[in-house]
């Protein structure tokens, strides 16, 4: 499966989470450490629920970009 993720910078690291996995987050200090990171921290939370016969929420959410005059 593919879920959409979301990268915000806070003031001291970087923090990530998962629109369709409520509750699914992670922080790192860099980018590539918070990616990796989220990427775990879904598998452990789909590791979950399937532990304790929870449906796996399909992912729904997608990201686009738009572009705005400055």
């Amino acid at each position: 499966m593919r879920y959409a993720i979301v990268i915000e910078k806070t003031d001291t690291n970087f923090a990530a989470y998962v629109p369709d996995l409520l509750g699914c987050v992670a922080t790192g200090a860099s980018i590539e450490e918070t990616e990796q990171l989220i990427q775990e921290a879904i598998k452990l939370y789909l590791d979950g629920l399937r532990e304790d016969g929870l449906p796996i929420p399909a992912p729904s959410s997608q990201v686009e970009y738009v572009e705005v005059a400055a």
